[in-house]
């Protein structure tokens, strides 16, 4: 290996179809992005495939892509992977679930005529959630079942030998009625409909809607699965690396290979992240003892849920100024020598307002072997290089020039 540096900047959710609003233009087109528009002249640009075929697109499977492990061979759930970052003391026995608290629509008296407004409660603060988990905890936790506060609105529960059973993301179902979606499983279910119980007239939630944001008023349980085991990143790969993430599932993954996990105030998984933060995290780690850093931004695939173009083009030109450029500038003031891989995870279409799993645009830039093109960062010309990565756990032998 030689003595160069390493980053992913990791744009989750980046990737877009072209928009009617923005002029036939996906956002990433759209975006003014001029610290991209300059890599990308002097760097490889190509399109990757990161989700196996027949496994679902979701951040969990896609970054484990990106970081190099085969989904198809180290994939045991996602929330198993959080319940790491959190330090929950798994058992081989346990499912873990991830436990996001949502927003429903209160003015139907049949819970299963309720609809599902809004994943992430407004991007509620991991502060007033825990008080609300806390709520729920007192009143549903047992021997069986056990609560973990996580980041925002994303939390666990441990289900003590439990079965991995397929239930519903509440991201791919917003604006939905939730009778179709719920669990199966009688308890869970039971828990669900109490947990509204609970929270419908908290003071929190009575406050929120005061202040005109969504209220956190119910509990879904989503994303089963087992103890994960994942190889050391730093043998597999000869690298040490460092892993920069607001978002817990990151964090696991990231423990479970081994890596080191950076923790930076104020970095929620919002648009108003706190990006400088996560930059300066990354310089610090490579100027020490690592050799690779994985800054991932979760703003622009939050602001595709949401539906909302302005704001993930915004999420967009915020990780071009506040995140590739101070980062950059920094190494190369430095005069560090260094490889730099900017991609999404997967697509979030504003269309859709989730994931799907088609195959996404990656920059490779060589800070010592500056290329001479004509390629935009963007879909369109990623695609138009004939550069195409088919098995997404491959692109990281690109970038350490395996």
């Amino acid at each position: 290996m030689s003595n160069k540096k390493y980053i992913v900047v990791l744009g989750d959710g980046m990737a877009d179809e072209p928009i009617e609003a923005l002029g036939g233009k996906t956002p990433l087109e759209a975006a003014v992005t001029p610290t991209l528009d300059r890599l990308s002249k002097q760097a490889e640009i190509g399109l990757v495939h990161t989700i196996p075929e027949g496994m679902k697109p979701g951040s969990d499977t896609a970054n484990l892509s990106v970081l190099g492990y085969d989904p198809k061979i180290y994939y045991s759930g996602r929330s198993p992977l959080e319940a790491l970052s959190i330090g929950v003391p798994m058992k081989d026995t346990d499912i873990a679930l991830r436990c996001n608290i949502v927003t429903i629509s209160e003015e139907e008296s049949v819970f299963e005529e309720k609809t599902i407004i809004d994943h992430s409660s407004s991007e509620i603060s991991t502060e007033d959630c825990a008080v609300l988990l806390e709520a729920v905890r007192k009143e549903l936790q047992n021997e069986t079942y056990q609560f973990y506060v996580g980041t925002s609105y994303r939390h666990c529960l441990i289900w003590n030998q439990g079965e991995v059973i397929e239930l519903s993301q509440p991201h791919d179902i917003l604006g939905r009625v939730i009778g179709a979606y719920l669990p199966t499983d009688a308890n869970l279910l039971s828990m669900m409909k109490r947990s509204y119980e609970i929270l419908v007239n908290h003071p929190i939630n009575i406050e929120r809607k005061k202040q005109g944001l969504n209220p956190a008023n119910c509990c879904w349980f989503w994303g089963a699965g087992t103890k994960p085991a994942l190889s050391s990143f730093e043998e597999k790969n000869g690298v040490k690396g460092m892993m920069v993430s607001a978002v817990d599932l990151l964090k696991g993954i990231a423990v479970g290979a081994g890596m080191g996990v950076a923790h930076v105030e104020g970095a929620n998984g919002g648009l108003h992240t706190n990006y400088e933060g996560k930059v300066q995290a990354a310089l610090d780690a490579l100027d020490g003892e690592y050799d690779y850093a994985y800054i991932h931004v979760e703003a622009p695939d939050e602001m595709g849920h949401q539906g909302s173009v302005e704001r993930k083009v915004q999420a967009i030109e915020y990780l071009d100024s506040r995140v590739i450029l101070p980062l950059t500038k920094a190494l190369d003031e430095k005069n560090t020598k260094y490889r730099l891989l900017v991609m999404p995870d997967h697509p979030t279409p504003i269309r859709l307002r989730t994931h799907t799993a088609d195959s996404i645009p990656y920059l490779l830039y060589d800070s010592s072997d500056k290329k001479e093109c004509t390629w935009d960062y963007s879909e369109k010309d990623a695609k138009a290089s004939g550069n195409f990565v088919e098995k997404g756990h491959t692109i990281i032998d690109k970038l350490l020039e395996k």
